[in-house]
């Protein structure tokens, strides 16, 4: 019996950000968005698993791209603001859901500052969140989905977890946990009644 359904953040519940902070921060740095996006991949990881702050972020950032460091105090949680777009379909599905009785959590990748963000709008639809900055690991590994499982108080089987990257799909399934690959509103509600879960 499906206990709990877990969402992405970014893709399922809000649009993409990635591409927009990307663009925001080369932007605001005047350097080419494609030679910031270079650097940022290499330090994504570390940034995303909480291992390094925001300061020694753009730090390395800027050493590497020969730029002074951005002076305001969090211009990554600015680019995310700008770049942050709900979709209220979907959160009309996390509302029935919980309605509903179904456990609710999130379980996304992302660095601290947009979590501050996400805080800041006093959502009361989740019963737990977890974000990889927080716990120090981040999908696909395995640790990260045991760690909601045991936030929520429920077993793998028990579990649905919707995803807009396939290789957070494996890692769920690998734990035995039930996986949607999210696409849209409409394939996620039609492989929602495949569950027998009612999101309306």
């Amino acid at each position: 019996m499906i206990k709990a359904i877990i969402f992405d953040w970014g893709g399922v519940l809000i649009e993409s950000p990635s591409k927009g902070i990307i663009s925001y921060c080369a932007n605001y740095l005047k350097v080419d968005v494609k030679e910031f996006d270079r650097v940022y991949q290499k330090y994504k990881q570390d940034f995303q698993m909480g291992k390094i702050s925001e300061n020694e972020f753009w730090n390395r950032v800027s050493l590497d791209l020969g730029i002074q460091k951005p002076p305001i105090h969090s211009l990554w949680k600015d680019a995310f603001i700008a770049s942050y777009i709900e979709k209220k379909d979907i959160f009309n599905i996390v509302s029935n859901l919980r309605k509903n009785g179904y456990k609710i959590g999130i379980l996304s990748n992302t660095e601290m500052p947009a979590t501050r963000f996400f805080y800041e709008q006093n959502y009361n639809l989740f019963d737990n969140i977890v974000f990889s900055c927080n716990v120090g690991v981040k999908k696909p590994d395995s640790q990260i989905y045991k760690i909601i499982l045991k936030k929520l108080h429920i077993q793998p089987k028990e579990a649905v977890i919707i995803d807009d990257r396939e290789e957070n799909i494996v890692g769920a399934n690998n734990v035995g946990m039930n996986a949607i690959l999210f696409i849209n509103k409409n394939q996620l509600l039609k492989t929602l009644s495949f569950f027998n879960i009612l999101a309306t």
